[in-house]
Formats: C-alpha cells, sequence, structure tokens
C-alpha cells in the first residue's frame, strides 16, 4: 500500500522538475537527431536506444508531443518548431485513421495541444493555423467515434484494433478527441445525413467501460474487488451480448493490469473535469437514460475515479510504482512486497513505472476535482498519494542520468505475456528500459505539477 506523505507540496519539486526537462530535453534532441522517419515510429527502447514495434503505429504523437510539452514547460522555441513541423509532416494520416481507438494518443497530444498553447498566446498563430488544428481534431473526434459497436440500451463502445467485439480499458483516454471535437461544434454524420452526438458516444462509452471493465465490489465474479480493472470486454456483435472479462497485455482476466486500470484512473478524471464545466443542457438535450443530467454523469464518474484510486493505492508498494499486474504469478515468490518499496532490479516479476506516471497524474485531477466539490478530505488524500508518486519518479532509479540513453522514465514495460521488452545482460526480467507512453506522460505530469507549482493556468486538455 502506498505510504502517503502528507507534506509535500507541488512547490518542492522545483529542482525535480528542472533536472526532468534537462532529462526530456536530452531524450529529444536525441531522437530527433538520430531516428529516420522511414523506420516506423519510436517505441522502447533496447539496451538504452529507442527500437521500433509493429503493432500499431499509437506512439508517434507523444514523439512530437514531448517535443511541444517542452516548449510549454521551458520556451524551448527550437522543439516548438519541431513538434509543429512534424504534426505537419507526420501526423494527418493518424487524423483519419479508422482501424484504432488511439486517437486521443496521437491526435490531442499533438493538433490538441497545439492549439491550447496558441490559445493562451504562447506563440503566435494565425487565424489559419489555428483552423487547421480545429479542423484536424473535429476530423478525428469524428472518425474516432465512427469506430462504433453498438449495445443495448443506447450503449456502445469504440472498438479497439482487435475487432468490434473488443472494448479496451485505454480507449478512455481517447475520449478526448470526442470531447474536443463535441466542443468545436463537430457531429459525426451518419447515413442519410443522421447527425450523431460526439458527446453522447462519449458518455456511452464511459458507462459502458464502467459496466464491463471496473468492478465494484458487488459480487460480479468471483474476483470481483472494488476498483480492480480489465483490460478488455468481450461482446457478442450478433446481439451486444456481454460475454467475458479478458487481457492482452495483463497476466490474465481475473488479475489487474496496472496500466490498464491507470488509463482507467488518468481517463475517468480527465473526463470528470472536462463534464464539470459543460451546460447541464447538453446532456438533458440527447436524452440518455443512463445519464438524464449533468450530476449523474459526475457522480457516476467520480465512483470510477475513486474506486479505481483507492485500488491503485492498496495494491502498489509503498512508494507508489506498481508491479505490472497484480496477479502476476512471480509476485508469489517475493513477501510481503507491498509493505515496502518496489524493486525494479528483482528477479521475479518487472515493475511499470508508466502506469505510475499515469496514475499519478489521474490521482491528482481526482484531488483538484474533489476539492473544488468540497471533499477537503478525500481530495488531500489522493492529491498526496499523487505527489507521493511524483517524488519516487523523479528521481533516480526512475529517472534517467544517463547521456547514453535515449529515455526519460526508466523501468517501463510493453507486452510482458508477448516477451516484447528488452532482457538486459544478468537479468531476469525487463528493467532499465524507456517507453515512449512513459516519457510522454512523465512529462505532462511534469508539466501539470509545474503549473500547479508556478500558479500558472490549469493544464486541461479542452482548453482550447
Amino acid at each position: 500500500m502506498i505510504r502517503i506523505d502528507q507534506e509535500l507540496t507541488a512547490r518542492a519539486f522545483a529542482a525535480n522538475l528542472k533536472q526532468l526537462f534537462e532529462r526530456a530535453t536530452h531524450s529529444t534532441e536525441a531522437i530527433r537527431r538520430r531516428w529516420n522517419p522511414s523506420d516506423g515510429t519510436p517505441v522502447f527502447t533496447a539496451g538504452g536506444k529507442y527500437t521500433s514495434r509493429g503493432w500499431t503505429e499509437w506512439t508517434q504523437g507523444f514523439v512530437y508531443g514531448n517535443a511541444i510539452y517542452l516548449y510549454d514547460a521551458t520556451d524551448n522555441r527550437e522543439l516548438l518548431e519541431y513538434g509543429r513541423t512534424m504534426t505537419v509532416a507526420s501526423m494527418a494520416a493518424h487524423v483519419s485513421h479508422t482501424g484504432v481507438h488511439d486517437h486521443g494518443f496521437n491526435n490531442v497530444s499533438t493538433y490538441g495541444n497545439l492549439l491550447r498553447l496558441a490559445s493562451e498566446g504562447r506563440f503566435d498563430a494565425s487565424s489559419f493555423e489555428r483552423d487547421f488544428y480545429r479542423i484536424a481534431l473535429k476530423s478525428s473526434g469524428a472518425v474516432q467515434a465512427s469506430r462504433w459497436t453498438a449495445l443495448p440500451g443506447g450503449l456502445g463502445y469504440i472498438s479497439s484494433f482487435n475487432g468490434a467485439h473488443s472494448l479496451f480499458a485505454d480507449t478512455i483516454r481517447s475520449l478526448r478527441v470526442l470531447a474536443l471535437a463535441h466542443s468545436l461544434g463537430q457531429p459525426l454524420m451518419g447515413e442519410q445525413d443522421q447527425k450523431i452526438s460526439l458527446l453522447g458516444r462519449l458518455l456511452a462509452h464511459a458507462e459502458t467501460t464502467a459496466r464491463y471493465n471496473v468492478y465494484f465490489g458487488a459480487g460480479r465474479d468471483a474476483y470481483d474487488l472494488r476498483g480492480r480493472v480489465a483490460h478488455e470486454s468481450i461482446f457478442n456483435t450478433a446481439n451486444g451480448v456481454y460475454r467475458c472479462p479478458s487481457t492482452q497485455q495483463g497476466y490474465s482476466p481475473f488479475s489487474t493490469w496496472t496500466r490498464g486500470l491507470a488509463w482507467i484512473l488518468c481517463g475517468f478524471t480527465e473526463e470528470l473535469e472536462y463534464v464539470e464545466q459543460l451546460r447541464d443542457e447538453e446532456i438533458r438535450e440527447l436524452n440518455l437514460d443512463f445519464f438524464p443530467d449533468r450530476r449523474s454523469v459526475l457522480s457516476r464518474f467520480g465512483e470510477v475515479a475513486q474506486a479505481t484510486a483507492d485500488f491503485y493505492i492498496e495494491h502498489t508498494p509503498t512508494d507508489g510504482i506498481p508491479y505490472w499486474d497484480t496477479g502476476a504469478p512471480g509476485l508469489a515468490l517475493m513477501g510481503n512486497y507491498l509493505e515496502g518499496p518496489a524493486d525494479p532490479f528483482n528477479a521475479h516479476e518487472p515493475v511499470d513505472s508508466s502506469a505510475a506516471a499515469i496514475a499519478a497524474q489521474g490521482l491528482l485531477r481526482l484531488g483538484a476535482h474533489l476539492r473544488r466539490a468540497g471533499e477537503v478530505e478525500s481530495a488531500s488524500r489522493y492529491t498526496q498519494a499523487g505527489l507521493t508518486i511524483c517524488r519516487t519518479l523523479f528521481a533516480p532509479p526512475y529517472l534517467s542520468t544517463d547521456d547514453s540513453h535515449e529515455g526519460i522514465l526508466l523501468h517501463t514495460v510493453y507486452h510482458r505475456p508477448n516477451g516484447w521488452d528488452h532482457l538486459r545482460p544478468g537479468q531476469k526480467v525487463p528493467n532499465g528500459e524507456s517507453s515512449m507512453w512513459g516519457d510522454y506522460h512523465a512529462l505532462e505530469l511534469g508539466v501539470y505539477l509545474n503549473r500547479l507549482a508556478m500558479n500558472e493556468p490549469y493544464l486541461a486538455f479542452f482548453s482550447v
């Protein structure tokens, strides 16, 4: 269980964040100098050097998103221009990609962050340039929403790249692009000019995820622990009937892959913040049986966020870094592993610091939401848990200090069941390597924290 430090403040991280941004600048510039885009997209490191992995190109937006976030944090104009140029040159295919559930990763990280910074007045952008970012986001939101499996009762989901039968936990963070497109006035145009609300699909996907990918301790099955997450839910596409939990990257359908847990925690808290600023009429006019008004959405999203946050806190070692899956078999050989800090160099199971970076942001955002709602005690618990994770992440052995290593955040894993992660000489489990999503979310977490510490505008994806 995380040993929450109640004394930490955002301002206490000034030195850590300076080191993080320096490290991220080194990493981004190293990849920029060495990487040939014709080799694919950087995904994770092997021996400290970024390599590609042909599955889907879901990490390309993080490469250029890192450069854009570094401008946000450091005013490095050269990296801003790199991010702008490469977004135009390389990201258009992601806007129209109908075969994946990853639009919120690729396109919000690039077009979305550029539009946000332009809207904040952080760089000069013509009205034409801003419209370019807007139309990319509007198109991306509609394309993402079109990858739809309808279920009875008005439910449904954006299907994963595995097919129409598959609902991934990860996809909850892709809802950001539906939110942006909706706020920019975009519907999805269907057959015979039917206007389909992107907000409606966002809410239906979120409720479907809450019902089938998240557990609430209600006896749904023999492994129903409050806050536990299934990576994947499987449906019969002939009639929309739910069939079973599943997983692609976790150990089993009845354990919790911790990065999937983190996606749910972070995704629902960001959507909580988005729904907070909507008008009640925007929800009511959708006529959704499961969400009659804005209050019902906030209640449900808050229920999911707090359940997953509590599970994360209770099933993670004291320093806030989780092992890659709560049911990984080697954990049984590690004694009371939850009663001390995680050991990335153990001989049994890898940790996943990328899950920690994603979860920490979710915890901090949940704390901020609850503070605005006047729930001070709960807000403090989640905020301090998030800061406790930050203290671990933004220092060795998790923050890289090796200039020969191209990563930022060490000890992340990609796909343990498939054995994709690099195994270093003399090690029995993967460690010491970085991933592009881990680096991006560590940097995003740092930018979020830095803005809190400096009393700068709150970092929200929808501030465009």
